[in-house]
């Protein structure tokens, strides 16, 4: 399905042709809060083509958002989301349908970037995301090392990789405690065949499959720079720039700035595979970036801020930024960089589960995986209590009676 989808991206770019700079001068003031990988960056920039537009990049975005948008008038009148972040403003009922918006300005928008909630398009899709294997090619070949299938695999690599004392740390993992921490856990327990919730939304991770995940997320730990709690996908992004690691499994969205010749180190040495499996399938899971309207901004900045993101999704945008992301705009042309996110896919990863449910899951795993890491609790222990933080938590929001 995903090469399919790529395909037929890549297909349109000879009916669309290029965009304009931009074909409106806008006049209302339009700003936008989103997180800060390249994607963004190249988004954005297109964006502000248009005229009177503030870019807001933030990596905490998914923490200021709800905020932002809950307020009359609403922060920003763009937002950038993806599967679970979109969730909270689903909740709180902060964002608007934008199926009127598409029919007078999104003509060049795929069937396939409209996010439909209840038959409403609220969201338009621009990529596809996944953390996958990104590796040191030369490093791998030097040793004599395959390109690792399986965690396990990854772990005898990195033994080799370690012996051999050519990288600081064999390993980098976006392990910073809190959301990365629990996404860790999330793309593991999903690769063991794990499941999260019973039919009355229960949390079922206290089993063989969580331990096991817990387990393996621990072994990783012990090949990584010992400060990894702190550290998310740019910390890893740089590790990867500078030398100081050999493997990660970081997401597509980072794979383009490898080869930065403004701030790589390996540029060229630096290549994509698939997500290794841990025990079911490919232990990632499948995401989808894009923009939503925000529904506390009047009818004028509402239209003015879709044209302005229609802007930064054209043929044009993608042409000069092509191996940036896993487009899903019209004209991407899938390269070397798309290969990790097609090989996930192929390996089984599932998207991610977003729900209301899992966004309290996620926040009790990402505040209490670190417990297991540390040595601080055995792996029971983790699991029963971020079990118990999840099961209060879900009472309190009516998830659980």
């Amino acid at each position: 399905m995903l090469k399919k989808l790529l395909l037929a991206s890549a297909m349109t770019l000879a009916v669309t042709g290029a965009a304009s700079a931009c074909d409106f001068e806008n006049t209302t003031p339009v700003k936008s809060l989103s997180a800060g990988f390249e994607a963004w960056k190249a988004v954005t920039s297109f964006m502000a083509k248009c005229g009177d537009f503030e870019a807001e990049l933030d990596q905490e975005f998914r923490t200021k958002q709800p905020a932002a948008f809950a307020a009359d008038p609403s922060l920003y009148q763009i937002g950038g989301v993806a599967n679970g972040t979109l969730v909270p403003l689903l909740n709180e009922g902060t964002i608007r349908p934008l199926d009127s918006l598409i029919e007078k300005y999104g003509q060049n928008l795929t069937a396939n970037q409209l996010i439909k909630i209840n038959g409403e398009t609220m969201a338009v899709a621009m990529m596809v995301n996944a953390q996958h294997l990104m590796y040191r090619e030369d490093i791998l070949t030097d040793l004599g090392i395959p390109v690792p299938k399986t965690y396990d695999e990854v772990l005898a690599a990195a033994a080799k990789i370690k012996d051999a004392g050519v990288v600081d740390y064999p390993i980098g993992g976006t392990f910073k405690t809190g959301w990365n921490l629990g996404e860790e856990f999330v793309n593991m327990y999903l690769g063991m065949g794990g499941e999260f919730f019973g039919p009355d939304n229960s949390a079922t991770i206290d089993n063989e499959q969580g331990v096991a995940s817990l387990e393996m997320l621990k072994k990783l730990t012990e090949y990584m720079d010992p400060e990894y709690l702190v550290s998310d996908s740019t910390y890893v992004q740089q590790q990867f720039q500078q030398g100081k690691i050999a493997m990660a499994n970081l997401w597509a969205s980072r794979a383009g700035a490898m080869d930065d010749p403004n701030e790589s180190q390996v540029v060229g040495k630096v290549k994509m595979a698939g997500a290794p499996t841990a025990n079911a399938r490919a232990a990632s899971t499948l995401w989808w970036d894009g923009i939503v309207i925000a529904k506390n901004a009047s009818d004028e900045e509402a239209e003015a801020a879709f044209r302005v993101a229609m802007n930064g999704m054209t043929p044009e945008m993608v042409k000069a930024n092509n191996d940036v992301a896993v487009w899903l705009v019209e004209g991407y042309e899938p390269g070397p960089l798309a290969l990790g996110v097609v090989q996930t896919a192929e390996a089984g990863a599932l998207p991610y589960p977003a729900s209301s449910q899992m966004g309290l899951m996620h926040t009790a795993l990402g505040n209490g995986v670190a417990d297991y890491l540390t040595g601080a609790k055995d792996a029971q222990t983790t699991l029963k209590d971020i079990s118990a933080a999840y099961t209060t938590s879900a009472k309190e929001a009516g998830l659980i009676k």
